[in-house]
């Protein structure tokens, strides 16, 4: 053994160009892999179930896509497959049930209908689940031409309460009243998660957005309960910002925030300007997390169901989905698939030879599904 270790040692200590420059050599692929991140006990290895909700307009297209790279990468998951449309009254019992068992799902956009009697069901499954923290990490991805650089942004909003109480009424005829309800438990328990999070994910700042100026009772409950939190992270920054200086301000110069912590309505709109500014809805992933179940869904909201045009040239962009399922695998404790297909699209992205509409391209879903597919196997690329 110490003779054949010998010349590689000399060769390591040599002035000589360094050994490794050739991809084919053994050292090279030893440098290329990645470290043990994760430690995985006895059993950890199994197939897990998900719940899937292909959904509305592109959700049966961009699922789709998901299902054939889980398969083509051997992912240790099983879809159990159920059909739920917008306009339902409600959301199906077996569903909600499926969910409770497995824990984790994957949903394609729900429509929900405009005015009328008809309550989303999007706001349904988090109520129900207690799906209390939404997430959607906005951020650059290199090759994807933007208007800002060094955008990386974790929008952490609260997912239950708020304008999304859904408690409205007519008091007369022509005057509606609309309740937003805002608790101390809900405002501290999302202030701590974005906490959390920052600090697991060696994050340096959190930003609370508010409209405390006006909103006085409510937005300086919300604000109140930040505060207490922040006072137990002293190595975060924290400060606050009021809503409209925080749209503003992320169309300026969106490189100054690191994670964001909201009340319900101003969370969706944060998401989807961050989002617009980072590279467009079609590539921000995202999920929804309460105490036992997560929701793995596309970040930002806007355009999630598409269009009939692009369902029926079958062009809906998969990436956000896809970067979605890798946040679903890790969450499964599969941190290694959740490399893979993270490196395959960015490479994919960065190539720029398969793109669909809203990135400039005109490639198909199937076609982008097949580049992401045939990159699976490639070296990890460095995590940007």
């Amino acid at each position: 053994m110490a003779r054949r270790s010998t010349p590689l040692l000399r060769r390591l200590l040599s002035p000589s160009p360094p050994p490794f420059s050739s991809p084919s050599h053994p050292i090279t692929a030893a440098v290329s892999r990645r470290t043990v991140t994760y430690m995985p006990r006895p059993g950890d290895g199994a197939p897990r179930a998900v719940t899937l909700i292909p959904g509305d307009g592109i959700g049966p297209l961009v699922t789709g896509a998901v299902r054939q790279v889980m398969e083509a990468m051997h992912a240790p998951v099983y879809f159990e497959t159920y059909e739920v449309r917008g306009d339902m009254p409600t959301v199906p019992p077996e569903v909600i049930e499926s969910i409770r068992r497995n824990k984790v799902c994957l949903k394609g956009g729900l429509a929900t209908p405009l005015g009328g009697g008809v309550s989303s069901l999007n706001v349904q499954l988090r109520k129900e689940l207690d799906l209390y923290a939404s997430l959607v990490n906005c951020f650059n991805l290199p090759g994807l031409p933007t208007r800002h650089e060094n955008v990386d942004i974790v929008v952490i909003r609260e997912n239950t309460e708020g304008e999304y109480s859904g408690l409205e009424h007519e008091v007369v005829p022509g005057v509606v009243e609309s309740l937003k309800v805002i608790t101390k438990f809900c405002s501290e328990r999302i202030a701590k998660y974005a906490f959390e999070y920052a600090y697991l994910n060696n994050r340096k700042k959190v930003t609370a957005v508010h409209k405390a100026n006006i909103m006085k009772l409510a937005d300086g409950l919300f604000l109140e309960s930040c505060r207490e939190v922040a006072t137990k992270y002293p190595g975060i920054q924290y400060n606050e910002i009021i809503v409209d200086n925080c749209c503003m301000q992320l169309v300026a110069k969106p490189e100054q925030f690191d994670v964001m912590v909201t009340p319900n309505l101003y969370g969706n709109l944060v998401a989807n300007t961050a989002a617009g500014i980072a590279g467009g809805t079609g590539v921000m992933p995202g999920g929804n997390v309460g105490q036992g179940h997560a929701v793995f869904e596309q970040g930002a909201s806007a355009g999630n169901v598409g269009n009939d045009k692009i369902v029926e040239q079958k062009k809906a962009n998969p990436v956000a989905l896809l970067l979605s399922s890798a946040m679903m695998l890790r969450h499964l404790q599969f941190p290694s698939f959740a490399d893979r297909l993270e490196t395959a699209v960015k490479r994919v992205i960065a190539e720029g030879k398969y793109r669909t509409k809203d990135l400039g391209g005109s490639s198909t879903t199937q076609e982008v599904t097949d580049a992401v597919i045939a990159q699976l196997d490639q070296r990890p690329m460095p995590r940007f």
